[in-house]
């Protein structure tokens, strides 16, 4: 007799003895219910015109959840002010009283009110085939755009450039945005997600402070058509942004020519 029909002879001789002895053999497991959203603790949100803490507000309003928002209008010292009270070590926008605990850190901060209180919204479902792209531009809005945007107006700032750097720049970083977006009509992937959200504010910086030109970035700038309609994001506006953008940084007077980069000589 062979390996796989003692196996299977076993099996039925186990299963017939545990019902004739009255105990039930093991359900098949069962699918993975939905997760449940947890209570909402009060949310304040320390606010700066025209900033990263925009994106905490604009996810709340998206989400219908409720939030106090806390700045002084049209003074960014003074709003600031309230931040380093709260957070004097690390004052930053947004800084989040969440219940009895003090959170910071955007991408964070998004994650733990979508994951504990509106699960299923604004991400895709683990098994999606979608899953991993919000993720990874979550993570890219500010570990790899946003980080190489401010190291490269810092510098052009001192020193105009004249060629595109041989490495990765802020028009290489944002034009992975743009061929992303020629296949694929969110960064979520086919729907609208919180890595949008994320991405808002660093894709602005680069073409309103002149890192890249603009005409070079089409799939870009109809996402932000799509975007800038969306109702919760003029909610946001209304709320967050009252009288515009207040103590925009300068626009750099030149940025690289756009195109392939010059090599590195051997």
């Amino acid at each position: 007799m062979g390996n796989a029909m003692k196996r299977l002879l076993l099996a039925c001789t186990t299963a017939l003895f545990l019902t004739g002895i009255g105990l039930a053999l093991p359900a098949p497991a069962a699918a993975a219910a939905p997760a449940k959203a947890m209570p909402l603790p009060a949310i304040t949100i320390y606010h700066l015109e025209g900033r990263r803490s925009e994106r905490v507000v604009w996810l709340m309003e998206e989400l219908g959840l409720p939030y106090k928002l806390e700045f002084k209008r049209g003074d960014l010292a003074g709003s600031m002010a309230q931040i380093r009270a709260l957070s004097p070590i690390v004052p930053m926008a947004p800084t989040v009283q969440y219940g009895d605990q003090i959170l910071v850190e955007s991408g964070a901060i998004i994650e733990t009110i979508l994951n504990r209180h509106a699960p299923g919204k604004l991400q895709p479902a683990l098994g999606s085939p979608d899953y991993p792209y919000p993720l990874m531009w979550m993570h890219y809005a500010e570990g790899s755009l946003a980080s190489r945007l401010f190291s490269d107006y810092r510098a052009w700032q001192t020193k105009p450039p004249a060629q595109r750097s041989p490495l990765v720049d802020s028009e290489a970083t944002v034009q992975f945005a743009e061929q992303y977006l020629g296949k694929h009509p969110w960064f979520g992937g086919a729907q609208f997600s919180a890595a949008d959200i994320m991405m808002k504010f660093p894709l602005d910086v680069a073409t309103t402070l002149n890192l890249v030109d603009v005409a070079q970035f089409p799939n870009v700038a109809a996402w932000k058509s799509k975007i800038e309609a969306r109702p919760a994001y003029q909610r946001m506006l209304a709320k967050a942004r009252p009288d515009g953008m207040i103590g925009n940084l300068p626009k750099l007077p030149q940025h690289p020519p756009a195109g392939p980069r010059t090599p590195r000589a051997p």
